[in-house]
Formats: structure tokens, sequence, C-alpha cells
């Protein structure tokens, strides 16, 4: 006899014997609160991990509040103090300042609710785990391409966004990379931050180093402003430009532009499906890593 159809006769005879049904309850599986701050929607790849985020959530049965701030720290600050009062299970954090977040993740940290940084790691802050692009590994690709390309000589230049942890692990590792050619130059590192910001000081490189050869576009952005840069001024096929990030945007001008010779591709949608399946981990108790890298490729002109 199946289980139910047992039961169901169980619960008559009790009734017709002028008992009372037994009182039954359905354990409900436990929902959980996800809070997450990102640093810009103003980005594809915010925008790609966002929607990554959002759809696991809803395979997960998670419910997911997304809060952007917009690269203002005082607003990030705000959403996680949000987070805290709301007494969400994890907090999800794309740091909008790697070492000016710290307080924030303290104040979390006392509340007893763990943190996943995604993207942007914050040195220093004790998190659940970390998940992020392999952004060392990235910067040696684009250094080694850089290479590839100027056939390992030449003067180069960065643009740079100092304040984000993920930034200054691609720059490093693009220096290790061309330290191994001791015909290659850095000569100028400049921080660009939005598209506008990185067309200026792109420009200000190509005037102030005549023989420059190579810029490296910390991502999409400054990548594509050191392009539209190098057309200017009239140096197109001269000047070399790596990027890092590899949005549609980005690998389309790869495709077509000859002073854009490839770009460092980061897969924010597998990202977001991580961060989000390691919140609820974490959200269970269980142990995850510390670490939990996304390997980057790299793309170049078809």
């Amino acid at each position: 006899m199946h289980r139910s159809t047992f039961l169901r006769l169980a619960i008559s005879a009790i009734v017709l014997a002028g008992g009372a049904a037994p009182l039954l309850t359905v354990q409900a599986a436990p929902v959980y609160t996800v809070g997450a701050s990102l640093l810009t929607q103003q980005h594809p790849f915010y925008v790609e991990l966002a929607s990554a985020m959002k759809a696991q959530a809803g395979k997960d049965g998670i419910t997911l509040e997304v809060s952007v701030a917009n690269q203002d720290l005082n607003k990030q600050i705000s959403d996680v103090e949000d987070f805290i009062t709301k007494k969400v299970n994890v907090i999800i954090l794309s740091p909008v300042d790697s070492k000016g977040v710290r307080a924030a993740l303290m104040k979390a940290k006392r509340a007893g609710i763990p943190v996943i940084t995604v993207d942007v790691s914050a040195p220093g802050a004790v998190v659940a785990a970390h998940v992020a692009t392999d952004n060392y590994a990235g910067g040696v690709l684009a250094g080694n391409l850089m290479a590839q390309q100027l056939q390992g000589k030449g003067e180069v230049g960065i643009i740079d966004y100092p304040t984000v942890q993920s930034v200054v692990d691609r720059v490093t590792g693009f220096k290790a990379a061309l330290a191994k050619f001791p015909n290659m130059k850095i000569v100028a590192i400049q921080p660009g931050i939005t598209r506008a910001e990185a067309l200026t000081v792109a420009q200000n490189m190509l005037q102030a180093n005549p023989n420059l050869a190579g810029i490296f576009g910390f991502g999409d952005d400054a990548a594509l402003a050191a392009v539209a840069a190098t057309k200017a001024a009239h140096a197109t096929g001269r000047v070399k430009v790596v990027g890092f990030d590899g949005m549609p945007e980005a690998r389309a001008a790869v495709d077509k532009d000859a002073n854009f010779v490839g770009v460092i591709q980061q897969y924010p949608d597998k990202m977001g499906m991580v961060a989000i399946d390691t919140a609820l981990q974490v959200a269970k108790g269980v142990k995850v890593p510390a670490l939990i890298p996304i390997v980057p490729g790299v793309y170049v002109r078809k």
C-alpha cells in the first residue's frame, strides 16, 4: 500500500473512532536572504554579473536583494549597513574601494553575517570566500600578449585603477610578464577610471612618449579609450592596445580595429552563478574555499 493511502486510511479510522485528526505539518525548506552591493551597473561586466546572480538565486530558492554603489564608497557602506539591519543571511560585495570598505565588513562580522567578495577583493578584511577572475594570471597573459605583439621590445604605458585590488593584481601580473623581456620598458602608469578619463590619459601618454609602442588598459573602457586616442594621433597600426574584461563591445573592437590586438576575457556569468551557489553553502554553514578563482581566457582577432 502506498504510504499516502495508508496515512489517509489511518486518519479516517481515528476520526470514525471519535478521535481528533492529528495536526499534520510540512517542514518547509529554509529560505535564505542574500544582500549584494555591486560596484556599478554602468559597465556590461557588472550588468552580466548581476543578471547571472539573479538567475541563479531563482534556481537556488534564495531571496536576493541587489544594491548598486555606483562607484561611491559611502553608498556602498550604507548598503552594507542596510543589509545588517535587515539581518540578511549572507552579504555579497564587489568593493568600490578595497581598503575603504573594511570598516563596513567589520560591522558585518560583528553582526555575525558572513561576507563573500566577488570580482574585487578586500585585503585585510575577513571574508567567507572571494570569487573572482585570477587577475594576476590574467595580467601575465596580457603582458605576454603585449610582448608577442611587440616582438619583445618597445615602450609601454599602463592605464590604471589603483584603488581596486583586482586591477592592482592585473597590473602586477602584467609587469611580471614584461620583466622577462629586457628590451621592453614601462614608461608611464596613470589612473584613468572612466572612459573619458582614460581617453585623456592615453592622449597624454602618446604626446609625452613619441616612441610609445603599446598601451595596457586595466578594463574595457580604458582599452577602448586608448584605441580611440591612437586613431586620433594617427598611430593606427603602430601602437598596440591590450585590454581586460572582454565584454561584447571590446571583442567586436578587437575584431575590426588594427590597434586593439587582444583582450583578456573574464566570465561574469560564471562568476555570478558561483557567487550565489557559494552564498547558499555559507548560509547553510558549509565551509567553502577561501579563494574560488575563475580562469580567464585570451580573445584575439578571429
